[in-house]
């Protein structure tokens, strides 16, 4: 089944005089859906910061070993995707309906080309369901009740928020946003969180001047937080081993070396 609860006129708000970060992520993936602009920005982030590219091809491949993980060892059946960007290959509801084609899936963006891509793309398995919402994570509150018309809340769900707090700019509201997504849902569900970083010891040192060029040139602003910060915003949960750690270092593929500035984990409401 696939559905989606989001009413039009994204493409009203859709600007492709400003670099966006969904399309430029695109960009760096190797994706067609962007824009002249896109790809002006993103390649001038990847010469301050050459990494860029790895960075964002690993925080994908965090996503599949992670929805792989929870899918496969834990029998999670639903995931709440926040901030899911353009559709590409082995989306989460791909990933998940491949193991449990029961899954169900939400995604809940507000750009308004995802929001254009994700009606046509985000089809889910005849036995699970994925849906789509126009949301901002901002407001976490209306992300967990819309998200309710399809995901049982009563049972264990996977949050997915994989390169999106790093744009709510105030560290103590993005970790009242954790706090309140995880606060709607049962002992047994997860928090799947990347965020980038500018400590230097996964080599972030290139991501302030990075940052401080895309927020002149890009939207939406975005920040870096070390790795201290981050672990705050797992309060309250077990984090699943090997913790806090560079994205591309979370249970990673035999003989892989790479490290990134983007921090990853995976961590369980006891």
């Amino acid at each position: 089944m696939s559905e989606s609860r989001t009413p039009p006129g994204g493409a009203a708000r859709l600007n492709t005089a400003v670099a966006h970060n969904a399309r430029v992520w695109n960009h760096w993936i190797g994706g067609k859906d962007n824009y002249e602009v896109d790809q002006r920005v993103g390649d001038h982030v990847a010469s301050i910061i050459p990494v860029i590219r790895d960075i964002a091809r690993a925080d994908r491949d965090f996503l599949g070993r992670a929805v792989t993980y929870l899918a496969g060892e834990r029998g999670v059946r639903q995931y709440l995707d926040i901030g899911t960007g353009l559709p590409t290959a082995d989306n989460t509801h791909e990933i998940a309906q491949r193991i449990a084609p029961d899954s169900r899936i939400v995604y809940v963006d507000n750009d308004p080309i995802v929001l254009v891509h994700a009606r046509t793309l985000l089809t889910g398995s005849r036995d699970g369901a994925t849906d789509y919402i126009d949301a901002d994570v901002h407001d976490p509150d209306a992300i967990v009740e819309r998200a309710a018309a399809t995901l049982d809340l009563t049972r264990p769900v996977a949050v997915m928020m994989l390169g999106i707090l790093n744009f709510v700019l105030d560290t103590d509201k993005a970790r009242d946003i954790v706090r309140r997504i995880m606060a709607a849902v049962p002992s047994g569900s997860f928090l799947v969180l990347t965020h980038p970083t500018s400590d230097a010891e996964v080599g972030g040192e290139l991501q302030v001047p990075a940052m401080e060029f895309w927020n002149e040139n890009a939207t939406p602003p975005i920040t870096a937080r070390g790795a201290a910060d981050l672990a705050t915003f797992f309060g309250g949960l077990e984090l699943v081993e090997p913790g806090l750690v560079s994205c591309s270092r979370w249970r990673p593929a035999p003989g892989s070396t790479l490290v990134v500035p983007q921090y990853g984990a995976v961590a369980v409401k006891p």
